[in-house]
């Protein structure tokens, strides 16, 4: 296997800078959709053998040199008790939103291999079929409480701040019960076979610095500090740039940096002691192939100083993106960083 991506995960010194990239599996890839027109989203979720097939075609159609597993963040929750849709304009639909006590007392804790045994078979086949670490995923609590609490996207998020403010006892003991789930869902995917896991904030920026201190990160630290040591754990506070110094505090192998901030900057907040994955704007991957190839080196000089630095976006890929601008990135983060030395 190249374990590049797992070297850096660990701050060990490797040969180039390893790449790959949220969403990979994804919506821009012609192969995708192919697979994607015969079945609804999360149908094909929930089917190992396409959610395989689609987890490894951005490996060997861009050459990453790591695989995420293709699922959603939304899928533990389902078997905790609430209804899901996906909605092609609106994305997520959670019915029932979860806002009083009666809700979350109705909520299960989920036993993983039992109540999502696809996303179990989905990870066995591919540990079998890859030459790259598998990396496994959850959405962090804050995150998913957002979305049970809201019933899917949000502009304010008035309805989480509301429970997190007006009924306080209340929101932890709905988080205590997502974090039980993530956890278990997390140990369930490194019992298959995933190499490293990552947690997805994807809401933490909506947080001022104080309430993420207090209302989302003891949770993520406590996943933290569960798989700390067994697999390398990846935390990814989305739109959290300014707020760097707490989210360090997870405790996290690696920290996810998004585009708002130039890479050095967050390296000389964070320190040379943790790994950092980041930070191309995902956008930039519309630009011309010597664009890209100038804002790759960019990055690459500007995370020289960090413990171990794993090339990624600074989001999810978007779905117009030209799949050849992709390959050129990963070509230039491949070529630009082996001739460092």
């Amino acid at each position: 296997m190249n374990d590049t991506f797992l070297k850096a995960c660990r701050g060990e010194k490797t040969d180039y800078t390893p790449v790959w990239l949220m969403r990979q599996a994804g919506r821009y890839l012609p192969e995708y959709q192919k697979v994607r027109s015969k079945v609804d989203f999360l149908t094909l979720c929930k089917t190992p053998e396409l959610a395989a097939e689609v987890t490894i075609q951005p490996v060997d159609i861009l050459k990453v040199d790591a695989a995420i597993l293709f699922s959603d963040i939304l899928v533990p929750v389902e078997p905790m008790g609430m209804k899901l849709e996906f909605s092609e304009s609106k994305g997520p639909i959670l019915y029932d939103p979860i806002r009083n006590d009666i809700a979350v007392s109705k909520l299960r804790r989920i036993k993983a291999e039992d109540d999502v045994p696809f996303v179990m078979e989905t990870i066995k086949m591919l540990v079998k079929k890859l030459n790259v670490p598998l990396i496994g995923f959850s959405g962090a609590p804050f995150t998913l409480a957002t979305y049970m609490i809201e019933g899917g996207s949000s502009k304010n998020f008035i309805n989480t701040k509301k429970m997190m403010f007006q009924t306080p006892d209340l929101y932890v003991r709905l988080m205590e019960k997502i974090t039980d789930t993530v956890i278990n869902y997390l140990q369930a995917q490194i019992n298959a076979g995933v190499h490293a896991i990552q947690v997805f904030d994807s809401w933490a920026g909506i947080l001022s610095p104080v309430d993420f201190e207090k209302y989302a990160l003891p949770y993520v630290q406590k996943i933290v500090s569960t798989f700390k040591g067994k697999v390398p754990v990846i935390y990814f506070a989305f739109n959290g740039s300014a707020m760097l110094k707490k989210v360090k505090q997870s405790d996290a192998d690696v920290l996810g940096i998004d585009w708002r901030i130039d890479i050095s900057d967050a390296i000389n907040t964070l320190g040379n002691d943790v790994a950092v994955q980041g930070n191309l704007d995902p956008c930039t991957l519309f630009g011309t192939k010597d664009m890209i190839r100038d804002r790759v080196a960019g990055i690459l000089h500007g995370a020289k100083n960090a413990k171990g630095h794993i090339f990624n976006l600074g989001h999810g890929i978007l779905p117009e993106t030209p799949v050849e601008n992709a390959i050129a990135m990963v070509e230039a983060v491949h070529e630009l960083s082996s001739s460092r030395g």
